[in-house]
């Protein structure tokens, strides 16, 4: 997708401290001036300076219930287990109690997620060494299945809010490597798209929250503008733009995208892809429910190599606007920011 893998890698960290507002700790501060072979090996890196600094607070530890077969009461007896038991003539008791440990998902994840990095092509070998350093203080926790986590399930508390942002990056190691084709051969051609997506897509919003707050910039929900009494709502899918932002006279709803090719050629006419036109269209003029002409769409690309580019705009009848924007994310950050701040220039 561009001409400098290195730029881009190095960008991808900065917009991962907009996404991720720990990332701007002091133990993350100078990964910027590293040199990354991929995208996995910054992942490699976050991950041993996040699990690193959440040793030193300790390991999050939980209740886990347990049940076994032991010599003294502790916790609620099993009463069926324990008859069992002694019709067997075994002097135990059957008991279930809850045990302290770190033996718990949100550990196992990160063990598991260290332990697939270590194993991986991708990581420099000198960052597996510090990897390895780290599965020492992981004795007491177990491997878990990573392939069948259920990543939406997990819940996190005060105590354990630190790790959200460890399991996001685990998350993206594993989707890297553990989805497999049926012979069992990685399967990693979306990977870098749909994970870059997502990224991006925060990015820029995590971007105009941070630097343009008065704009209240927001993933919002759009309402149909149907007859609500003469619609069957429960079969209508929602509609939720990426980013709005709200000025004093208009409205900018943003939707970004990720490709390796961004445009459609079809018939040898080289022209916006038609669904993503579509998609911007149907916001605009759902969100514009009396026709104001107030209210403009903006699809934004991240640049690719390809001779022709998103670069232009359409009119609508009622005044709206639809914008082509591109966005380059090979080159230095402070010109991406530069790149940014235009793009909602007329608007200020």
């Amino acid at each position: 997708m561009t001409a400098d893998k290195g730029i881009l890698i190095r960008n991808i960290y900065y917009m991962l401290t907009y996404a991720f507002q720990d990332l701007r700790q002091n133990n993350y501060d100078d990964i910027a001036g590293e040199e990354f072979d991929n995208i996995l090996d910054l992942f490699a890196e976050i991950l041993f300076r996040g699990v690193s600094f959440q040793l030193k607070r300790g390991l999050h530890k939980d209740y886990i219930s347990h049940a076994d077969d032991i010599a003294t009461v502790k916790g609620k007896i099993n009463l069926n287990e324990t008859i069992r038991l002694r019709l067997q003539r075994r002097k135990l008791v059957s008991c279930e109690f809850d045990n302290f440990t770190e033996n718990n998902l949100h550990n196992q994840i990160v063990k598991s997620t260290l332990s697939l990095l270590i194993s991986s092509a991708e990581v420099k070998a000198a960052r597996k060494r510090r990897l390895r350093s780290l599965l020492l203080f992981f004795t007491n926790v177990s491997d878990c299945d990573l392939k069948n986590t259920k990543w939406n399930s997990i819940k996190y508390d005060r105590n354990s809010s630190t790790y959200r942002m460890l399991h996001h990056f685990c998350y993206f190691v594993v989707k890297r490597l553990l989805l497999t084709t049926q012979s069992g051969l990685y399967k990693i051609k979306n990977f870098d798209e749909e994970i870059m997506s997502r990224l991006f897509e925060k990015f820029v919003l995590s971007y105009y929250r941070k630097h343009y707050p008065q704009y209240s910039a927001r993933s919002a929900k759009v309402e149909w503008n149907i007859d609500v009494e003469e619609s069957t709502l429960s079969l209508i899918p929602e509609m939720r733009t990426d980013i709005m932002l709200t000025f004093p006279e208009r409205t900018l709803i943003i939707d970004t995208k990720y490709y390796g090719q961004s445009m459609q050629t079809y018939m040898d006419k080289t022209t916006i892809r038609s669904n993503n036109l579509y998609q911007i269209n149907s916001y605009v003029l759902h969100e514009d429910k009396t026709h104001s002409g107030n209210v403009d769409g903006m699809l934004l690309y991240v640049k690719t190599q390809e001779p022709i580019c998103p670069d232009g705009q359409m009119k609508l009848s009622d005044g709206n606007a639809i914008y082509f924007r591109n966005l380059d994310l090979n080159q230095d950050f402070g010109n991406i920011k530069h790149q940014l701040d235009n793009l909602i220039s007329s608007y200020i």
